[in-house]
């Protein structure tokens, strides 16, 4: 995709690089954005505007980073801008969902009881403030490294690290030893 990028000169080029970007980081950003914003409908929304976002300031993508953490870095900016603004604050949702794995087949004891610990981790990380539950999403879901987290939220290496550290230290006392 990156190399792409150099090429770019009319507006079907630029669509189909953001065709392509929506295919790759969609599903990712949406999670992300759930994991923010705690609200299914407002994430899709904030998904959507992420992706006119990258598409109106593709000509600022320098390479510097990967496109993914570019990306990655204009979505969670815009979740931040979304979280500190008017409507946030004044609107509340009518209700509130917890994004749920589904269960492997195994025993239908092992499927219910992994189900509730699933359930259960969900909403403790969810009850996390938001910046023990970003690292915790994108080191543990995403599975980046310290280092792409740190691009990412642009933060540290250290302040990652700490993050991470407390995080998992409240999961644990939330959970009561379940961790």
């Amino acid at each position: 995709m990156e190399e792409y990028i150099e090429n770019i000169v009319d507006t079907a080029d630029k669509n189909n690089l953001i065709d392509e970007m929506m295919r790759s980081f969609g599903e990712e950003i949406l999670y992300l954005m759930y994991s923010y914003v705690k609200d299914k409908s407002i994430a899709e929304d904030l998904t959507q505007e992420v992706f006119v976002k990258c598409y109106q300031k593709l000509h600022t993508y320098k390479q510097h980073s990967k496109m993914k953490t570019w990306v990655w870095r204009i979505a969670i900016n815009h979740c931040k801008d979304y979280l500190k603004s008017w409507y946030k604050r004044k609107v509340i949702p009518s209700e509130v969902e917890v994004a749920l794995t589904p269960a492997r087949e195994s025993g239908v004891e092992d499927s219910v009881v992994r189900q509730e610990e699933d359930e259960e981790l969900v909403i403790a990380v969810m009850d996390l403030p938001i910046h023990y539950r970003e690292v915790i999403y994108l080191f543990y879901f995403e599975e980046m490294s310290i280092k792409e987290i740190s691009s990412v939220i642009d933060q540290n290496i250290n302040t990652v690290k700490t993050r991470l550290k407390r995080a998992k230290q409240l999961l644990k006392e939330q959970l009561g030893g379940m961790i």
